[in-house]
């Protein structure tokens, strides 16, 4: 499996982006798919997650109600909505995919197989 990250950049707080990742190599709906962050000098920490059918999501509480994931199986792709952004939603943003055989909470990074290059996400103030 290989991930490919897009779609950040730059936003003035209060505004809004989404971030894509596309997956390429083996069946895309065997595996549960993870957003996860890392500003400078922190560590990665989770952002949301979803399900292989995209039945369930999971978030951080740092982003409840401001950013959506999903998923599209016929494309392959995984989406990051984020909404009312704030600087502190700083970071690089990486997507991970994970098979759905691994243990583990959807925030735990080792349940994940595959990671992708990260797109930044820089929110101005």
């Amino acid at each position: 499996v290989q991930l490919q990250a897009s779609g950040g950049g730059l936003v003035q707080a209060g505004g809004s982006l989404r971030v894509s990742c596309a997956s390429s190599g083996r069946t895309f709906n065997g595996y549960n798919m993870g957003w996860f962050r890392q500003a400078p000098g922190k560590e990665r920490e989770f952002v949301a997650a979803i399900n292989w059918s995209g039945s369930r999501t999971y978030y951080a509480d740092s982003v409840k109600g401001r950013f959506t994931i999903s998923r599209d199986n016929a494309k392959n792709t995984v989406y990051l909505q984020m909404n009312s952004l704030k600087p502190e939603d700083t970071a690089v943003y990486y997507c991970a995919a994970g098979s759905v055989e691994n243990r583990g909470t959807y925030d735990y990074p080792a349940k994940y197989d595959y990671w992708g290059q990260g797109t930044q996400v820089t929110v101005s103030s």
